[in-house]
């Protein structure tokens, strides 16, 4: 019975942050921009194309889903949280919420916690809308793919919040978090001419994507990005091939007297690659960037770094 009761009483003391994570999924969830990110993945992402349903059939529903995330939803996620720390403490109602009966883990818990709730739901509402629009355009699609990609973006997006919340951490003025947003942004978005120039310098041999070379470090290399890995792994669940590129584009590659400018596994070696190639790995690359920012924001968080 004192067991039943410590354990009780422990659960209370730990879901004490929880009033404030409700209240930073009030905020997303009330704010334009989250609905306005909403409409853009929804806008975008319905895109239908001969390439698409040659790739996937029916399944072009989910499609939708990665092309509306992989261009807006790392930009939107990050400008919907990096401001979570960083606008507290500009305000100076950070000392207000430190003088709560919290500890500073359990209010950075609350802020991941209540920012990764509300972005996440404004996304499912935009993959529900997207299934409903190709429902009625395409008919029925698999949903063992549907599950798996509307499960692989909420893990993007909890990615996502980590990384805002901790640029937001760290830095100590809004203009210092935007620019490292913008940074990371380009990094990502130019990340294969990054990877491709590494290699070509350390090895010298030049990487031509139309032809690239079959080396599984390059390749690894190039999957290393939460927006990469993303990719991979929605790939994977619609069975179209093993590359950071959309769905589409990977198929066209695959397709016989097509020459196209993609990084694709199968391209590449004729066949599935080095084992630590497999898409499964892609889950770990996620939940490495989940793990890093956030503990990098704990530790500069906990030591008073962040007032």
């Amino acid at each position: 019975m004192m067991k039943v009761l410590f354990c009780w009483l422990r659960y209370q003391h730990n879901m004490r942050w929880s009033p404030l994570a409700r209240s930073e999924c009030r905020k997303v969830v009330t704010s334009k921009g989250t609905w306005i990110l909403t409409v853009f993945i929804v806008l975008w992402g319905f895109r239908p194309t001969y390439a698409g349903w040659d790739a996937v059939g029916r399944n072009l529903t989910v499609g939708y889903v990665q092309i509306g995330v992989s261009l807006f939803l790392p930009v939107g996620a990050l400008l919907l949280s990096y401001q979570s720390l960083i606008g507290e403490r500009t305000t100076g109602s950070l000392k207000f919420l430190l003088g709560l009966p919290l500890t500073r883990t359990q209010v950075l818990w609350a802020k991941v916690t209540g920012r990764t709730l509300g972005i996440g739901a404004a996304i499912v509402v935009a993959t529900f809308v997207l299934a409903v629009i190709g429902l009625l355009n395409h008919g029925m699609f698999d949903m063992l793919p549907f599950v798996g990609t509307l499960l692989a973006t909420l893990v993007f997006v909890s990615v996502l919040v980590a990384i805002g919340i901790c640029i937001s951490t760290v830095t100590h003025r809004t203009v210092t978090a935007a620019t490292t947003i913008f940074g990371y942004v380009l990094v990502t978005l130019f990340w294969s001419q990054i990877v491709t120039t590494i290699y070509t310098a350390v090895t010298g041999v030049p990487v031509d994507p139309y032809d690239a070379p079959a080396s599984g470090p390059l390749f690894l290399a190039l999957r290393l990005t939460p927006d990469g890995a993303y990719n991979v792994l929605t790939n994977w669940f619609l069975g179209v091939g093993n590359s950071t590129e959309l769905f589409h584009i990977v198929y066209t590659k695959l397709a016989p007297g097509v020459s196209v400018n993609a990084f694709v596994v199968e391209a590449a070696f004729g066949g599935p690659g080095p084992w630590y190639l497999h898409p499964v790995g892609s889950i770990l690359v996620l939940l490495v960037w989940l793990a890093v920012p956030l503990g990098l924001a704990r530790r500069v968080f906990t030591r008073g770094d962040a007032i």
